[in-house]
């Protein structure tokens, strides 16, 4: 984390502009716990048009100046960039410092590489879509990819190792129709347009028998899945895992609708190298499809993230739950204060909320009294949205 750590420094004066660099507020910690907490500042800056945070800590013998972590922009060199422009703005006798590194080394254009964003608001196709969750070393989707090239493949992983060395693949084989991003499962599949998806493909996914709620299906899961399917489409499971596959099973066989499949060792044109190795191990192999025969409704996804104007800050700030409140499928927990200097019923409210499969850490920004997410609004997941209404209600409340 880049941070800058020095003795003494002049005032910084906001809003302000150094270097290209602007300044725009000067947030200080507001402490309502009984409990006595060292004040800590947030600094609000804008560079290379990007929005974020600094975070400055008084700590007796010196003072230190870092990243915020909730606002974390790249490239990283815009925030030491940031770093350094305050000291040098501040006239601060530095003791330590690890921003010197201003290599403008750029990763190459991952132009199958999408982000959620692009989900939720560009990606449209005519032809029918694919998906394979989880997909490793990439054999399956690479496989697949290469032999229907005219569908629509999209890969979902988490494990970064993965998702580099299928793009490496990609670009090596020329394959032009998949489509890689890094998110959760659970929750991609709403965005995707309903009775849109031909095949789902779950092979190997991680059993989590320690940890269930970890597991990729789940009746939600499912759920949607069945939701985004064409008439006919299928959801297929393929695990060595017994546990898994009887979950997975019990799940499935509760549907009130669709055909279910199941098939021991069978065998693929293609197979990844973990299932060779418990092949030779002689491991069953357990495969079961769901065939799904309905058609769904298109669904219109809430991407209503407004709130209310609001005044009296400090009784807000005094009044607001403590703890994390929990609901069935998302949560909300308020995280911390701090007034923006100068400005009335202004300030920061951190907060984290939504799944609790993919939680989303943001500031709340309220400036002469109206509310908005500092950094663009979140992600409409449902759990995100579920989570903002319940927040943007206490916020509401009479006592506010």
């Amino acid at each position: 984390m880049p941070h800058i750590v020095f003795s003494n420094n002049g005032e910084l004066k906001a809003p302000s502009n150094k270097d290209g660099v602007d300044f725009k507020f000067i947030a200080k910690s507001y402490n309502i716990s009984e409990t006595p907490k060292k004040t800590e500042y947030k600094i609000g800056v804008s560079n290379q048009k990007r929005d974020f945070l600094l975070t400055l800590k008084d700590n007796k013998e010196n003072k230190i100046i870092k990243a915020d972590k909730v606002t974390r922009v790249t490239p990283v060199t815009i925030v030491k960039d940031a770093l350094n422009t305050y000291v040098k703005h501040t006239d601060a006798n530095v003791i330590f410092s690890n921003t010197n590194n201003f290599s403008q080394k750029q990763e190459p254009p991952k132009e199958y590489l999408k982000d959620i964003e692009y989900f939720v608001n560009e990606f449209q196709t005519n032809n029918e879509i694919q998906i394979e969750i989880g997909f490793g070393s990439g054999r399956h989707l690479l496989y697949q990819a290469h032999n229907n090239p005219d569908i629509q493949f999209i890969g979902i992983e988490i494990h970064t190792p993965s998702i580099e060395q299928v793009l490496k693949q990609i670009k090596i084989l020329n394959i032009r129709n998949i489509i890689i991003v890094n998110y959760d499962a659970r929750l991609f599949m709403e965005f995707i347009k309903s009775n849109s998806v031909g095949k789902i493909f779950v092979h190997f996914p991680v059993p989590w028998d320690k940890k269930p709620h970890r597991r990729v299906y789940s009746n939600d899961f499912i759920y949607e899945a069945k939701r985004v399917l064409k008439f006919t489409g299928t959801l297929e499971l393929r695990t060595d895992s017994r546990k898994y596959f009887d979950f997975c099973v019990g799940l499935l066989t509760n549907l009130s609708s669709g055909k279910i499949e199941i098939d021991i060792n069978k065998d693929l044109p293609i197979s990844s190298k973990y299932e060779d190795r418990w092949k030779k191990q002689n491991k069953n192999i357990y495969d079961v499809t769901l065939h799904s025969f309905t058609i769904d409704k298109e669904i219109e996804p809430n991407k209503d993230f407004s709130f209310d104007k609001i005044s009296n800050l400090i009784k807000i700030f005094e009044n607001l739950p403590q703890k994390s409140i929990l609901f069935d499928d998302f949560f909300y927990h308020i995280e911390d204060f701090y007034l923006i200097e100068n400005e009335k019923d202004s300030g920061l409210i951190q907060v984290t909320f939504g799944s609790f499969n993919r939680p989303l850490s943001k500031y709340l920004i309220i400036r002469n009294g109206i509310i908005s997410y500092y950094q663009g609004e979140p992600i409409p997941t449902s759990s995100n949205i579920k989570a903002h209404n319940k927040m943007k209600e206490i916020l509401n409340n009479d006592y506010c």
